[in-house]
């Protein structure tokens, strides 16, 4: 009787396989970067600063360490800021180490055991999911127009003032926590304007055609910012083109590791905005500014292993990648046509993360709110470390997201500003959100919004 060998149980795929080694070895551990973290800062925990989590990264690429929760949780807490890459002197890619390695992690299998010792292991999928990612990040926040219908009620509850009622009475609390945190978020929303049109033509001498990118939460929320954006382009005779096949630029998948989505939505943007003619790919969001410059990027690390089977769009995607500018960018390059209405007030600019640091634009928004005459500008302390919005970061790690806000606000607040500036809508909903907290009536508007004003010649009073 011959006896029967027993099956060895295929090995679990190695983490990392996706990234480039030597990306790791780029990192000397100096530590000239930890002063710059924003978790770092508030913890002092290493593992909680960029050199920590690339060691905690790389250790479980060797198989020196298991990934276990408290690793998960470490490399989950970081906001992605990217403000470590503006520290480094050694040009370590640290957001071209973690947001494919996060891709990896969700898709990562581990050995189960099973009751019965003689039956074999076999893997099995873990972190699925929750009801949170699957019907409010991924099934609601990519679509304007779902959210625009969710965002309905929320205007006449809070026109209605049912939104203080409900907090005043504790009916707030009945929700989800992070339902409730949601609730929390939220601004004080403006009146619904129209879509933009397809086209808008420019103003004086033609001397550009460009496309205006939407995307999703911007549209729904601050599509008010979008028209500013429009006019502003127009003064400075600019054609603009917003092509309707536009959507999400992906940043909420592939963030949080959801790739195939992430994919599919290049793809539908880079079909979107392939007309020859476009002189450049206008985006006014920072977060979806440094998501759209990185396709070219992603989709090399996506084609490798999450969305194996589908052809290859890297060259696509990177022409895509090589006509996105931030409007910033680009009026500073075009040369802007001089505003002449006066904004007599203090203004305090906080530099949104992926612009100063994934985008390297620091000056340029700058040198543009100084054109508006009476503008007094002043600089915030700390203005690398980020505010805590960090796009859902503020919804899934509320604890430090607050503590993060609170320390960006106090030091908003020294500067004693009439008006707040800042070049990002989740930076926006999120000194807000603290504002509210703290009973202070001041506007946060984006740069766009104010340089329209300017060219209008209306007071800051005409936005409320």
């Amino acid at each position: 009787m011959s006896q029967q060998t027993p099956s060895i149980p295929s090995p679990l795929p190695v983490l990392g396989q996706s990234i480039p080694y030597d990306r790791f070895l780029d990192c000397v551990h100096c530590g000239l970067c930890t002063a710059s973290c924003p978790t770092y800062v508030e913890t002092g925990d290493e593992n909680d600063g960029p050199r920590g989590r690339i060691y905690l990264m790389r250790a479980v690429v060797d198989g020196r360490l298991e990934l276990t929760n408290a690793v998960r949780g470490h490399l989950d807490s970081c906001l992605d800021c990217r403000s470590c890459e503006t520290a480094c002197p050694s040009g370590v890619q640290y957001g071209r180490l973690l947001e494919p390695f996060r891709v990896e992690m969700q898709n990562h299998v581990t050995q189960s055991s099973h009751e019965d010792s003689s039956t074999q292991t076999r893997p099995t999928r873990i972190r699925k999911p929750d009801w949170f990612h699957r019907w409010i990040l991924y099934g609601l926040f990519p679509y304007r127009n779902r959210m625009a219908w969710a965002l309905g009620p929320a205007r006449w509850m809070q026109k209605l003032k049912l939104d203080r009622a409900m907090n005043a009475l504790g009916l707030t609390k009945l929700l989800p926590l992070r339902l409730q945190r949601m609730q929390a978020q939220l601004p004080q929303l403006r009146a619904a304007v129209p879509e933009l049109p397809e086209f808008l033509p420019a103003k004086g001498q033609r001397r550009a055609k460009v496309a205006l990118f939407t995307g999703c939460v911007a549209d729904a929320m601050f599509r008010h910012v979008h028209w500013a954006t429009a006019r502003v382009l127009q003064e400075n005779g600019c054609d603009v083109v917003i092509p309707r096949q536009q959507g999400c630029c992906g940043a909420i998948h592939y963030h949080n590791g959801a790739a195939q989505p992430a994919m599919n939505l290049m793809k539908q943007n880079i079909t979107a905005f392939q007309d020859p003619s476009i002189d450049a790919i206008i985006v006014n969001v920072a977060g979806c500014g440094s998501m759209l410059k990185d396709y070219g990027h992603i989709s090399e690390e996506l084609n490798g292993h999450a969305a194996s089977g589908t052809e290859n769009n890297t060259a696509p995607a990177q022409t895509f990648s090589s006509r996105i500018r931030d409007v910033h960018e680009f009026l500073d390059a075009l040369g802007p046509v001089p505003p002449r209405g006066r904004i007599e007030a203090i203004v305090a600019y906080q530099d949104a993360c992926h612009l100063q640091h994934a985008q390297k634009i620091r000056q340029q928004p700058r040198d543009l709110l100084k054109l508006i005459p009476g503008i007094q500008l002043k600089s915030i302390n700390e203005p690398e470390l980020c505010c805590g919005a960090a796009g859902s970061y503020n919804l899934t790690q509320p604890d430090m997201a607050d503590r993060l806000g609170r320390r960006k606000l106090s030091c908003i607040m020294e500067t004693k500003p009439e008006i707040i500036a800042s070049g990002n809508a989740g930076c926006s909903m999120q000194l807000q959100a603290h504002l509210q907290q703290q009973g202070l009536a001041i506007p946060v508007l984006h740069p766009m919004e104010l340089l329209d004003l300017s060219y209008q010649q209306k007071p800051v009073s005409s936005l409320r």
